[in-house]
């Protein structure tokens, strides 16, 4: 997992202390994941008896981890050192896949000197 340190992303369109010196471009991140039948008998107890399905938390969490690195790697592709503007998309392909797409602006930044503002 890379750290914020090592390739800012932000949410918002820029990154608090950096300016965007370059604008490199739209850049994404795509998993698909299959639950397993396991997953499938837990979810449908858990259906009946109510309560958080633990089993489909770690699949989307894991997803949601791995499309992001996904994204990270398209943007190095590309020469970025950040992204902004990230957003992410979850739908399901089947009964039992889910898909998670994440997607953002790669760019160049460069940390803005202290009187100098960014917006």
């Amino acid at each position: 997992m890379v750290s914020f340190e090592e390739f800012p992303i932000s949410t918002s369109n820029y990154v608090p202390g950096y300016k965007v010196v370059e604008v490199k471009g739209f850049v994404y991140g795509l998993t698909v994941r299959a639950r397993g039948l396991g997953g499938d008998i837990g979810a449908g107890l858990k259906g009946i008896l109510g309560g958080e399905i633990k089993q489909y938390v770690t699949m989307m969490e894991d997803s949601r981890d791995e499309s992001v690195q996904r994204c990270i790697e398209h943007a190095k592709d590309l020469g970025a050192n950040a992204i902004i503007s990230l957003r992410m998309d979850s739908d399901s392909i089947s009964q039992n896949m889910q898909e998670v797409l994440a997607y953002g602006t790669a760019v160049v930044i460069e940390k803005k000197e202290d009187n100098e503002r960014v917006f």
